[in-house]
């Protein structure tokens, strides 16, 4: 069963801007993961390049190219979907890993599943 966890406020993830960041455990280690919003939708995705397991983000939270159309992959300049994940261009293999979101209410929360659970200190 899947637990729901508060993100952040609606109001943070402007369409084509900044990310909110999140930690994740996922397969035994804690990763980064961020969230976005794309037209209109938010979506989010384990911080991790699918060519090399490496972060992406360009600038802190900075993922999006200057068209607001693609997530860019900084150190590898592979391009992705951001409303799927899945690669569009460049050194790819496979996709992004993504993370279920909902959003009511003013505020966006993220879905834990069997591969995804919260960090626990």
């Amino acid at each position: 069963m899947a637990d729901e966890i508060p993100l952040c406020n609606s109001a943070e993830l402007a369409d084509g801007g900044d990310a909110v960041p999140f930690d994740v455990a996922y397969g035994g280690q804690t990763c980064r993961a961020f969230a976005i919003r794309y037209e209109g939708a938010v979506h989010a995705y384990l911080n991790r390049c699918a060519h090399v397991a490496m972060e992406m983000d360009w600038q802190p939270n900075r993922f999006f190219d200057d068209t607001g159309r693609w997530l860019l992959c900084s150190t590898h300049g592979a391009a992705y979907q951001p409303d799927t994940g899945e690669c569009a261009g460049g050194p790819c293999r496979g996709g992004l890993v993504k993370i279920a979101l909902t959003e009511r209410g003013g505020v966006v929360h993220w879905h834990t599943d069997h591969n995804l659970k919260p960090v626990e200190f």
